[in-house]
């Protein structure tokens, strides 16, 4: 499988929720040999889409010469794309947001109802690749934090995308934390097998991903105590 990573965090590799996609991608290649490229968006020109719609008119062809065209030219050819992200003001940091809005160029004008809304008809192929997104944040739980995020993804990519959450996750850049982060990362581990494996991960396994890694009270206890 051919999978583009597009990691949206301005830490890079540094990045605390790319501890978690590199265990997915682990678990993935543990099942089956995989072709992965990453791409850090905050080293690439992506100006701002001015909602124009050349793009949308003219078959694709935006009004911006940059790094963009390539981008969606490597989308187009992979199997998988995986948005790797930490939550920003409950959504994607802006240099992914700016890429999400750059690629209106795969969409025409023309609409058709789809369930109870209406989609864009595409003017690119994109019914072969699959989508999934790892979003990370520094809350102690899941709850009312990863909404928005999951909301505009799911909206974005229709069919029932994975989408994986993993709040408590500055934890991942702290040595000292390894009694529990280490066996979480090997629960995502498996979750990227079982996605090699399938195409899905089972709900129950997203839960425990995505439930807090120490008590709640705990770690805002700790977070509290280091802002002193």
């Amino acid at each position: 499988m051919k999978i583009l990573v597009l990691n949206g965090s301005p830490k890079r590799d540094n990045s605390d929720t790319m501890h978690v996609t590199r265990a997915f991608l682990d678990g993935m290649i543990e099942a089956a040999p995989q072709e992965v490229k990453t791409v850090h968006v905050i080293d690439r020109h992506i100006e701002y889409c001015t909602g124009c719609f050349t793009c949308m008119r003219n078959g694709g062809a935006c009004i911006h010469n940059d790094d963009m065209r390539a981008i969606l030219d490597e989308m187009l050819a992979s199997d998988l794309l995986l948005f790797s992200f930490p939550l920003y003001c409950y959504g994607m940091p802006a240099p992914l947001k700016a890429l999400m809005d750059r690629t209106l160029p795969l969409s025409g004008m023309a609409m058709r109802k789809a369930g109870d809304r209406y989609v864009h008809v595409g003017q690119a192929d994109v019914s072969r690749l699959r989508f999934l997104m790892i979003c990370g944040c520094g809350f102690p739980n899941s709850r009312h934090n990863f909404e928005p995020a999951v909301a505009q993804f799911r909206n974005m990519f229709p069919g029932d995308p994975t989408v994986i959450t993993v709040p408590e996750s500055p934890m991942f850049n702290a040595p000292e934390a390894s009694s529990v982060t280490v066996p979480r990362l090997a629960l995502v581990r498996q979750a990227g097998k079982r996605y090699a494996e399938t195409g899905t991960v089972d709900d129950t396994l997203l839960e425990q991903i995505g439930s807090p890694m120490i008590p709640e009270e705990t770690y805002a206890a700790i977070v509290n105590g280091g802002m002193k």
